[in-house]
């Protein structure tokens, strides 16, 4: 229920205000676990892919522990079955809960450059590959987010787009690593959502 409210509150400024396009939703499986990859260049983009996934599939994303300290915010976080992960610390509890969403058959979000990009190019973590790797039976989607950035531009209206696809070369291959998957995964994301920096001169 609480996942749904907030949906609901953020779709007038994402779909109505931000124009929101969704390409390849269709692709995004209704049931079964789902390995969700997803470009991070604000802190708009995990509620941008709720409501663009809202017809198909509840996203638990991954986000970071630090949000959890307003009591009022954790609440929430938890009530949307959102899962706190310190991030470059190799949070084993974090995953270990991911895994179980996994094997439960839940679409669980998660964001491989593991921070707001900012504008910089960032390296991919293995984390989208190890959890795709631990539940074999995972389908891997990605999900390219462009002009969240331009919310920052009010009161210019943003032109929001969400391109779900599958990766080109596939789902896990037989003896890919996790970094593998995740890298070429997000290589092909950032083709379509090349990095910007929120609110200014694209870079």
């Amino acid at each position: 229920m609480t996942y749904r409210v907030v949906v609901a509150l953020v779709w007038p400024v994402v779909r109505l205000w931000g124009r929101l396009e969704v390409v390849g939703a269709e692709l995004l499986p209704t049931t079964g676990p789902v390995v969700l990859m997803v470009n991070h260049d604000t802190g708009w983009d995990p509620l941008v892919v709720a409501v663009a996934a809202n017809r198909r599939r509840q996203v638990r994303a991954l986000a970071r522990s630090s949000l959890w300290t307003s009591r009022p915010l954790a609440w929430v976080l938890d009530h949307m079955g959102q899962i706190p992960i310190e991030r470059g610390r190799g949070d084993l509890q974090a995953m270990s809960r991911a895994v179980d969403a996994l094997q439960s058959g839940e679409c669980v979000g998660i964001f491989p450059e593991g921070t707001i990009s900012a504008g910089r190019t960032l390296r991919p973590l293995s984390g989208a590959g190890r959890l795709a790797l631990a539940v074999p039976d995972s389908h891997v989607v990605c999900a390219a987010i462009t002009g969240v950035v331009d919310i920052a531009r009010f009161p210019k209206r943003p032109r929001i787009r969400v391109v779900f696809f599958e990766p080109e070369g596939g789902q896990a291959q037989p003896g890919e690593s996790a970094v593998a998957l995740t890298k070429r995964s997000m290589a092909e994301v950032r083709r379509l959502a090349p990095y910007v920096v929120a609110g200014r001169a694209k870079g």
